[in-house]
């Protein structure tokens, strides 16, 4: 199936599957994604002394930085809003120009947690996927979220060690990245009703969330 987009970002009011309520669809052109370990380390002193190479020691404490650089452009596009329904009781679908969408996502960034509305708490950029969550081929590519979580169940697999593993996505409808916005770029040009955007986005569970 072909889609038009392959990057969303959720609202903090977004619940269900239906990746078309509650989100902003983005034309990404480029993505980064970067992950820095935080580890302590220190020099031993002296330790060159005696063997000529010297020793340094880390400890790994699990931690560390994760973040998406995200390059693209926004148009005009048809956004829903589960708080604006139709005389029918159905979420009600408008069109906003690139201009309105762009200014949306400028205000999720400036707005807090508590605006769900606006507070922007997910990126799904969706990938392509050959094996499961399970190390079993797929009988075609599946589309599914980025993410940094490793395939098999708690003591399993890639999960070997690891107690309480988080669940891999299983398909376009699964979690995707949460965290927030720290960075949101756009221009405004004369020539095109197309804006360009430069984006950052931090991994992380972000409070306070007001659902």
């Amino acid at each position: 199936m072909s889609r038009e987009f392959y990057v969303y970002l959720k609202l903090q009011n977004y619940t269900g599957t239906d990746i078309t309520v509650d989100t902003i669809p983005l034309r990404a052109t480029s993505i980064g994604v970067s992950v820095q370990k935080g580890i302590p380390s220190f020099d031993v002193p002296f330790s060159g002394f005696g063997t000529g190479e010297s020793v340094t020691y880390a400890l790994d404490i699990g931690n560390s930085n994760k973040k998406i650089d995200i390059q693209g452009f926004i148009v005009n596009d048809k956004l829903k809003r589960s708080h604006t329904k139709d005389s029918s009781d159905n979420v009600e679908e408008l069109t906003f120009h690139a201009m309105e969408i762009a200014q949306m996502i400028a205000s999720g960034v400036d707005a807090s947690g508590r605006a769900k509305y606006q507070a922007i708490d997910e990126l799904v950029v969706l990938t392509d996927s050959l094996v499961d969550e399970n190390y079993d081929a797929r009988t075609s590519s599946t589309l599914i979220p980025l993410t940094f979580r490793a395939r098999g169940s708690s003591g399993e697999l890639d999960n070997t060690g690891v107690p309480i593993a988080l669940d891999f996505p299983t398909s376009s409808t699964s979690q995707g990245l949460r965290g927030y916005v720290d960075n949101f770029s756009y221009t405004l040009e004369a020539e095109t009703v197309e804006v360009a955007f430069q984006m950052s986005f931090t991994v992380a569970n972000v409070l306070p969330r007001s659902q």
